[in-house]
């Protein structure tokens, strides 16, 4: 076995072997989801939230946003940040909105992956190549992509009337279940596979976790770095194509502030805001977690000024979370 693969699966048994009681706020996602759902559920039984169509309601609106989580796991855990996600789903929609009115299904979806590809490629290869922060990078990224998007589309929305695109990208359902949940499973078993059980996962987590030691193990940390980066990009860019199926239209404000809950969830759910630890399923939770959050909210009347402040308390209680682990 060679010097990396010794190394990197040392670091990987050591962080299994931990005893429970010393990974406890790994949890914490989990038993908020369970306590927050049943508190919901008592004050809530008499406006419709345990009702079928609400529960369905919940996974549809979070669906999306958990998509980009468990990407966005690969990039915190390699230690890097991408806050462009959000308008790159929003420039994505318009995007294969106005390629598929034009030229039809297939070149549409083709127009919106490559998209998404494009941009994690100039993310990852600025982040990776050049050195720059990944924060100021995806952060000038986010202005540039939200601008192209309301440049290209007039700040107009771009209508979608393709049927199999609107059911595979959103609005379709499987028998009872939504296409967008299957689009979660799907993927989340993928995302979950590649970080846990695969050489890349692990060069990921030792990317992030102490990139000098990866260096000298062999880890190419700057391809490690440009490849999440690219990752976050093409899952942003499948958001954007299920926001434009769901609503039937690519609109460049689609996604906006998606960037600060698909953080939140990711590390509410137990991935290190510092690199080193990461997981998909943790996400997953994470996302639904904001989504019941924001679902309970509404029927209990909040108007959408407060839902931004507990939005806010949120995203600082992840933060919180994530420095004390």
């Amino acid at each position: 076995m060679s010097t990396e693969a010794k190394t990197l699966n040392t670091e990987t048994d050591a962080t299994h072997m931990r005893p429970w009681h010393s990974n406890w706020r790994d949890y914490v996602v989990y038993i908020g989801f369970v306590v927050i759902f049943i508190v919901f559920a008592i004050l809530l039984q008499d406006r419709g939230f345990l009702s079928s169509n609400n529960l369905l309601n919940i996974l549809r609106q979070t669906a999306i946003v958990a998509i980009v989580s468990m990407a966005m796991s690969f990039v915190l855990s390699a230690g890097e940040i991408d806050l462009s996600v959000g308008a790159i789903a929003g420039l994505s929609s318009v995007v294969a909105g106005l390629v598929l009115s034009k030229y039809g299904l297939f070149p549409g979806i083709l127009a919106g992956l490559t998209l998404g590809l494009l941009v994690g490629a100039i993310n990852g290869g600025l982040t990776a190549y050049l050195n720059i922060p990944s924060f100021l990078v995806t952060l000038g990224m986010m202005g540039i992509a939200r601008g192209v998007g309301m440049w290209v589309s007039g700040t107009s929305p771009v209508p979608i009337i393709n049927d199999p695109f609107i059911f595979v990208f959103g609005s379709g359902n499987i028998g009872p279940v939504p296409v967008l949940v299957v689009w979660v499973a799907v993927l989340g078993m993928i995302a979950h596979i590649a970080l846990r059980k695969t050489p890349f996962g692990r060069k990921v987590m030792s990317a992030g976790g102490n990139s000098v030691a990866a260096r000298y193990s062999g880890v190419d940390v700057r391809k490690i770095k440009f490849q999440v980066l690219l990752l976050t990009g093409m899952a942003a860019a499948i958001a954007g194509m299920l926001y434009a199926g769901r609503l039937q239209s690519g609109r460049f404000q689609l996604g906006e502030g998606d960037e600060l809950s698909v953080i939140a969830a990711v590390v509410l759910g137990g991935t290190s805001l510092f690199g080193g630890r990461g997981t998909v399923i943790g996400s997953i939770v994470g996302a639904l977690l904001i989504g019941v959050i924001n679902n309970g909210l509404i029927l209990g009347g909040l108007d959408y000024s407060q839902q931004l402040i507990a939005r806010g308390m949120l995203i600082i209680l992840a933060v919180a979370v994530g420095r004390s682990r």
